[in-house]
């Protein structure tokens, strides 16, 4: 039986793991390969079972279109192919009142070929594919378990994705090693005809550093540094055809349009995740026993949604911001950022101020001018 919906409108992003933590990569930065341990005695691949019992839960519990499934890990394509044939054709069974699906997979590319880029582009599927710079960059960081490079294996997979013309997104983790080359990085990234990029900020806790992060953990002034440098190059040359992730959401502002992007959202909480056994935690970055909410075995995934647990987790993100950050001039373009990396203090000694604070509160001033030109010019239009 559906439980009835305690909300009329209901966002939500959720990150399921059908293995886990389970990887075919070595990448030295990973924050989620740890998770293996959790479930050290239980199948190492979601069931089929389970599968279908979750599809039939997401598409009852979302109250907008288009539904959006997100295949996360570890890496997810080790579940196998026709485990997404399954999964699409059980989405296409329980679809009865015919909402747009979209299907979107985070991959390192490893394993994808010509069978995998034919099924993804038939269906649709919005790819996200890790590349962290030129082959240089890329290769101090993205290797296999046993050492071995990556970079021209995910150039070969990147040049299949374009053959097929599947809708990709570069996602690019931004470290201490290529935050100092901006405009090589992204006119690389132009080079391979990209159309969407994120830059993700390594921020990796080392609680026995002076900084309180690990030396490849990026700089909060050089991360800004980074960005700013991006924004000017896209402005001058790429409004348009490229959309940069980072950008668009200091843009939402001008068309007074709510946040996508967690991070920047004023709660949290609306990007959790379900691991293999079908256990549902707050957040990708909070995956531990404290945030472990439920199982959708026991409870449906809109109750895990709205619970009161996941509720007071989404609420703190704002309720707990210093002062320091309540009286920024950016707050309404960044609340404060990601949660887990609310560990450093304000000018004031107050607790609780975002580790890269300081990148961010550059870049999004120096986007400031820009934005409200954009919001000028349409109240103009009005």
């Amino acid at each position: 039986m559906t439980p009835e919906n305690s909300q009329s409108t209901r966002e939500f992003q959720l990150f399921v793991k059908p293995v886990g933590a389970l990887c075919n990569l070595g990448c030295a930065y990973c924050y989620y390969l740890e998770k293996q341990d959790l479930y050290t005695c239980s199948e190492s691949q979601m069931s089929d079972e389970l599968l279908e019992r979750y599809i039939i839960q997401h598409l009852e519990t979302a109250t907008e279109e288009p539904v959006l499934f997100s295949w996360h890990g570890g890496e997810p394509t080790l579940a196998g192919i026709e485990f997404y044939r399954n999964a699409v054709e059980i989405q296409r069974k329980h679809n009865q009142h015919h909402k747009k699906i979209i299907n979107g997979i985070q991959t390192n590319g490893i394993n994808l070929n010509d069978e995998w880029c034919r099924f993804l582009a038939d269906e649709n599927f919005l790819v996200g594919i890790s590349i962290d710079g030129p082959e240089a960059v890329h290769d101090k960081y993205r290797q296999t378990k046993s050492g071995e490079t990556t970079f021209q294996k995910v150039m070969n997979v990147y040049r299949l994705l374009k053959k097929y013309e599947i809708n990709c997104e570069i996602l690019c983790v931004i470290n201490a090693f290529n935050v100092h080359h901006p405009l090589e990085m992204y006119r690389f990234f132009k080079s391979l005809d990209a159309k969407y990029i994120s830059f993700l900020p390594l921020v990796d806790r080392d609680l026995n550093s002076k900084t309180g992060v690990t030396p490849d953990s990026v700089p909060a002034k050089a991360f800004g540094d980074f960005m700013v440098a991006v924004f000017d190059e896209w402005q001058e040359h790429d409004i348009g055809n490229i959309r940069i992730q980072l950008l668009e959401e200091a843009l939402r502002t001008a068309f007074h349009q709510d946040h996508t992007l967690c991070i920047f959202k004023r709660t949290c909480g609306g990007v959790p995740v379900l691991e293999r056994n079908g256990d549902f935690y707050s957040c990708d970055h909070f995956v531990n026993q404290e945030h472990l909410i439920g199982n959708i075995n026991h409870l449906h995934l809109s109750e895990l949604l709205d619970h009161p647990r996941q509720v007071a987790f989404g609420e703190a993100k704002f309720n707990t911001l210093p002062n320091y950050c309540l009286n920024c001039e950016v707050l309404t373009m960044c609340h404060g950022e990601c949660p887990k990396n609310r560990f450093i203090q304000s000018p004031d000694s107050e607790k609780g101020l975002n580790y890269l604070c300081e990148g961010y509160r550059k870049f999004l001033n120096h986007c400031t001018p820009f934005v409200k030109t954009i919001a000028d010019l349409l109240a103009s239009q009005d």
